[in-house]
């Protein structure tokens, strides 16, 4: 199975080739840019530097959230355009999923974290069983001192934007955490292109972004409103 595989929901955009594990080809690109000028292009750059077409893709997959508002929209939007485009099918994977992938060769408790603000990170945990991830807490937005409870004695390989803000909370606390190096730190298409083997595709209208919470816009209008 060929995969097209797109990653936006941070700062960094991405986008990879693989036939199904195997990984043919990865762009990444952090600029600065909006993923609205970046992804596409890429896209099309790395298909025609490895001689393939959207039209031979089986597959097209994205991280669908949680992440950043814009960028997962864009992502998922360039994703529903692609296969509408072209009539493929599509899927979703969590981000955080994704990221866990970044730790099957560490081992032990992996612990994506994103950066929600507020003290808070996007998180979930997964354990290393026989090279892949295996899912032990749902996606969520979690306190950082909630999230500490949680991972105490058990030596959490950290991945994510938000590793390092974690990996200083809680050496604070006296809790002995792994941070991942900075070629394993951030999401990539390649870890998107993993998480969705397996999973059960759909077509452009099923994919949909996961958001977790309300946009900040959408936070600070809701307390405008409670205070009145």
């Amino acid at each position: 199975m060929l995969i097209l595989a797109l990653e936006s929901s941070a700062k960094a955009a991405s986008v990879a080739l693989m036939e199904d594990e195997k990984l043919i080809a990865q762009y990444s690109q952090c600029s600065g840019l909006t993923h609205s000028r970046t992804l596409l292009p890429m896209v099309d750059d790395m298909l025609k530097n490895t001689e393939n077409t959207i039209a031979g893709v089986d597959l097209i997959a994205v991280a669908h959230g949680p992440g950043s508002f814009t960028g997962i929209r864009i992502g998922v939007s360039t994703v529903k355009g692609l296969a509408w485009a072209a009539d493929k099918m599509c899927v979703g994977v969590s981000t955080l999923e994704a990221m866990a992938w970044h730790g099957s060769s560490a081992g032990g408790m992996i612990c994506p974290v994103m950066d929600a603000r507020r003290s808070q990170v996007y998180n979930a945990l997964f354990e290393i069983k026989d090279g892949r991830p295996q899912r032990l807490r749902e996606d969520r937005a979690i306190a950082l001192s909630e999230l500490a409870g949680e991972i105490r004695g058990k030596n959490a390989f950290l991945v994510g934007d938000g590793a390092q803000l974690t990996y200083e909370y809680m050496k604070n606390e006296g809790i002995d955490c792994r941070i991942a190096p900075s070629n394993l730190l951030y999401q990539s298409a390649w870890g998107v292109g993993m998480a969705a083997m397996g999973k059960t595709p759909g077509t452009a209208d099923d994919l949909l972004p996961v958001y977790l919470r309300l946009s900040q816009a959408e936070r600070e209008r809701q307390e405008r409103m409670n205070n009145k």
